[in-house]
């Protein structure tokens, strides 16, 4: 959680003094900051074991450093969910937070082998820890509405363009655009601009000169006109999220800026009344 949620802890009359007094020792600079630098030891432990040199030399070590970083991040959820009991549940952070730390005591050994993989997802607690990263999340999930119109867009188009290029040049070259799904993924590939011209246009225009009526619409409504879309969705939401208070400002501080904002727009509505 986040001082925001501090706050509305601190208005629920059957928390006791003890409870708030360690949800602020939780909260404080000290011990996000320390959260966050234990995280970035163990995401630089878990590179580390990627190595089979290191790990032959020092596996030992790196493994103790793992499992204590695994120790503090269940004491600190421990702590936490202690302070905020069912409060706990209400924040999605703290519910990924969980998920992370779970899979990370997941047996290695056995069906449950390749969950142990997982536990790089560590890793992104960094995204429930510092606030300007939960703020471009945030911007993110709330941009998903306007994306999925985008995706609808996209699908449809891909979609067409891949059954139209199955019919034009799956004959030729049909490792390609064999079938819709080599199609889809050549299309995509075409999309990114890798390799999309000296790769597959121009040795599909060496037996179709024509072809090039075909891909560069393509490139021009896919690439620069759809994927700018996303951009468009994405840099508009952050840019409306912008203009809310922080999530952890003072209550006192929120009703300031909301009384100066109030007081600017009467006064401009007096300069701009008759």
């Amino acid at each position: 959680m986040s001082k925001d949620e501090l706050l509305v802890l601190r208005g629920q009359p059957e928390v006791s003094e003890g409870r708030l007094r360690l949800g602020e020792w939780l909260e404080s600079s000290r011990i996000q900051l320390l959260v966050v630098l234990v995280i970035i030891v163990n995401a630089v432990i878990l590179g580390l074991e990627t190595s089979a040199g290191l790990m032959a030399e020092h596996s030992g070590l790196l493994r103790i450093i793992d499992k204590a970083c695994l120790v503090f991040f269940v004491v600190e959820l421990t702590v936490r969910f202690v302070v905020y009991r069912g409060f706990f549940w209400r924040s999605g952070w703290n519910v990924f937070d969980l998920f992370v730390v779970v899979i990370a005591l997941v047996p290695g050994v056995g069906p449950w082998a390749i969950l142990r993989s997982l536990r790089v997802l560590r890793v992104l607690r960094l995204l429930t820890v510092i606030p300007q990263l939960r703020r471009v999340v945030a911007a993110f999930l709330h941009a998903i509405p306007g994306l999925l119109g985008v995706v609808a867009v996209m699908v449809i188009f891909f979609y067409t363009a891949g059954v139209l290029a199955t019919g034009l040049f799956g004959a030729t070259h049909e490792e390609w655009f064999g079938n819709l799904g080599k199609s889809l993924y050549t299309l995509f590939q075409v999309m990114t601009l890798e390799s999309w011209s000296m790769g597959i246009v121009r040795p599909v225009m060496e037996v179709h000169p024509w072809a090039w009526a075909f891909f560069i619409p393509f490139i021009v409504i896919a690439t620069f006109t759809i994927l700018n879309l996303f951009i468009g969705i994405i840099v508009s939401t952050m840019q409306e999220l912008s203009t809310l208070p922080e999530p952890g400002m003072p209550v006192a501080e929120t009703r300031e800026l909301l009384e100066s904002m109030e007081q600017s727009l009467r006064e401009l509505k007096q300069k701009l009344d008759p």
